[in-house]
């Protein structure tokens, strides 16, 4: 009978000792104590007892000056002027749409903020907003970008540029919003023959690659030619590599996606992709940093998390 080793337990150390500086990354789990510097304000996902600044939620601790917060990794969506979302329409209502984005609020989408039908450039009438759900209706989806923020949360969106408008055909895939990697663009044609949004909101929109948006349409006109069957081959196993990448907790960005993809072409059953060692050999042993140090841990994992955030 093999021998079974048993301790005793002791105290858990708290994980961060001083407040963050500088670049790096620290990781908290509710009930870790930040820091004991009385000097420091609560703010977000934080609170003080016995004149400790505690954690309430897990995640990122940041510093902004003499205020500390936790940023949440498993949370809603806090939108950011400048990001693209992936949305679906929930509600017409006067001169605006209601867009649902995984925020807290639901986003508004107003008239005025779209490119009208033929890329007409003029005020809106009463025939515009009696026209509206001939644009968006409920149900749609689309691609935007965050205009601004308003003083509740809620997020006011616009589609005036041609890349954004509605969405025809494709895949959906809804992930945390804190494993998808800020970057300068978030449109992505894959060499594979699909391409991706990466929306800032966890909402993942992949689609053939040859669907082509006319620029006189304004962004509004659905394509419904059929899908040849290699195109949906490969946005299956595009929106698979995604999912396993996903349920390991790694970051989602064209890199990582790529060579998940590559890696399992000489794999015809994808079921294999669910599997930790497939994932690891896959897809982290060939991302820049950790890629070259020959061995895969969670330590590994983790720091390649950190660095990404």
């Amino acid at each position: 009978m093999a021998a079974v080793t048993m301790r005793l337990p002791v105290p858990r150390k708290p994980a961060v000792v001083n407040a963050p500086r500088g670049p790096e990354k620290h990781l908290v789990a509710p009930g870790d104590t930040i820091t004991t510097d009385t000097g420091y304000m609560r703010g977000h996902g934080t609170y003080v007892e016995d004149d400790k600044l505690i954690a309430s939620v897990a995640g990122v601790v940041e510093r902004v000056n003499k205020l500390i917060c936790v940023r949440a990794l498993n949370t809603r969506y806090n939108g950011e002027v400048g990001d693209v979302v992936v949305g679906r329409i929930t509600e017409v209502q006067q001169k605006r749409w209601k867009v649902e984005t995984y925020s807290r609020l639901d986003s508004v989408l107003l008239l005025s903020s779209i490119n009208l039908p033929g890329g007409e450039l003029r005020r809106r009438s009463i025939e515009d907003e009696l026209a509206m759900r001939d644009c968006l209706q409920e149900g749609d989806l689309i691609s935007a970008e965050v205009q601004s923020v308003f003083t509740d949360g809620a997020l006011s969106l616009h589609t005036r540029s041609l890349k954004y408008g509605k969405l025809s055909q494709g895949v959906l895939i809804q992930v945390s919003p804190s494993l998808v990697k800020r970057q300068k663009t978030h449109f992505h044609d894959l060499p594979c023959g699909a391409s991706v949004i990466l929306g800032n909101n966890g909402y993942i929109w992949i689609y053939p690659t040859s669907e082509q948006r006319d620029e006189e349409t304004g962004g509004f006109i659905t394509n419904l030619e059929p899908v040849s069957m290699s195109d949906r081959e490969v946005i299956s196993r595009v929106r698979n590599c995604i999912v396993a990448l996903v349920t390991h907790k790694l970051m989602l960005f064209d890199t990582s996606v790529l060579y998940c993809y590559e890696a399992s072409l000489p794999h015809q059953d994808l079921t294999f992709l669910i599997s930790i060692s497939s994932v690891q050999n896959c897809c982290v042993s060939r991302l820049p940093a950790v890629v070259h140090s020959g061995s895969l841990n969670t330590a590994a994992v983790q720091d390649l998390m950190e660095s990404s955030l």
